[in-house]
């Protein structure tokens, strides 16, 4: 894996928040790459109760200030890193004060979903493509983890379809049992729609379940790892008639030789 590129987009990453199938697959797949001489940056949501002072977050000026639309408004795109104690690994926030400042990730102190997380989604998934393109390093792989970042893989196969600095680059989604309850809002579809995506690719997110959420993802990904022990059958069975290389869950104690052998044989 040596030199070789690879992005990590994630929902959740330790050590900025709790430890979760998620968080820590998201952190400890990037020192995997990082230990064996791959170029490694991540990035994820500049969620309100991530700690700035204790984990050293700071904005990079030359990287915010741009403006991203969602559902036709405009957002401010704040960028703001920081670098996992000891791994020297680069860890990249998008911030936006309207989506990111309240004190919490997903739901609400009643458990209760934010009404705007599809925005939230959209704006990550933009954010991210935006800021790579002002970094100009070009991914061969992006792998993305969790549900807040499971836009991407759409966005980067059609709205940024004629970047050329992606045109070489793989993308992978990892899929956990973990997501949520009920659905996002009901205008989720008709806000990725506006931006001139064809309603036929995420026919799906008419109805936005987490399952729907991620067979969107994984229609728009070119391979697939299994995250969770164990997947809804529906999940699951999704996964394998997807004609996409997979990757089955594997152990803590596999992870490292199995997952650096399917980059190198299934998806580079």
């Amino acid at each position: 894996m040596e030199d070789k590129r690879i992005l990590y987009v994630s929902s959740e990453v330790v050590p900025y928040l709790a430890e979760n199938e998620v968080s820590l697959q998201s952190y400890e797949m990037p020192k995997m790459i990082n230990d064996l001489g791959g170029q490694i940056r991540i990035f994820m949501p500049r969620y309100g109760n991530i700690n700035e002072r204790r984990h050293q977050l700071h904005e990079v000026i030359r990287l915010s200030g741009m403006n991203l639309v969602v559902n036709d408004m405009d957002m401010p795109l704040i960028i703001k890193v920081a670098s996992i104690p000891k791994e020297r690994i680069q860890v990249y926030f998008i911030d936006n004060d309207e989506y990111f400042k309240r004190k919490a990730t997903f739901s609400d102190e009643e458990g209760v979903l934010y009404p705007d997380n599809d925005e939230r989604a959209i704006f990550f998934a933009k954010g991210v493509v935006e800021t790579v393109k002002k970094l100009n390093w070009v991914p061969d792989v992006i792998h993305v983890h969790g549900w807040m970042a499971a836009m991407l893989p759409v966005y980067l196969k059609h709205y940024y379809k004629d970047e050329g600095i992606f045109a070489e680059t793989k993308i992978i989604s990892s899929v956990y049992e973990q997501g949520f309850e009920g659905e996002l809002d009901k205008e989720f579809i008709n806000k990725v729609l506006f931006d001139n995506i064809g309603k036929e690719a995420v026919l799906d997110l008419a109805s936005p379940t987490y399952e729907n959420l991620m067979k969107v993802s994984i229609m728009h990904s070119d391979a697939v790892v299994v995250g969770s022990e164990v997947l809804s059958p529906t999940l699951t069975k999704f996964i394998e008639s997807s004609n996409k290389p997979f990757l089955p869950f594997a152990s803590k104690d596999t992870i490292k030789e199995v997952y650096t052998s399917f980059i190198k044989n299934h998806v580079l």
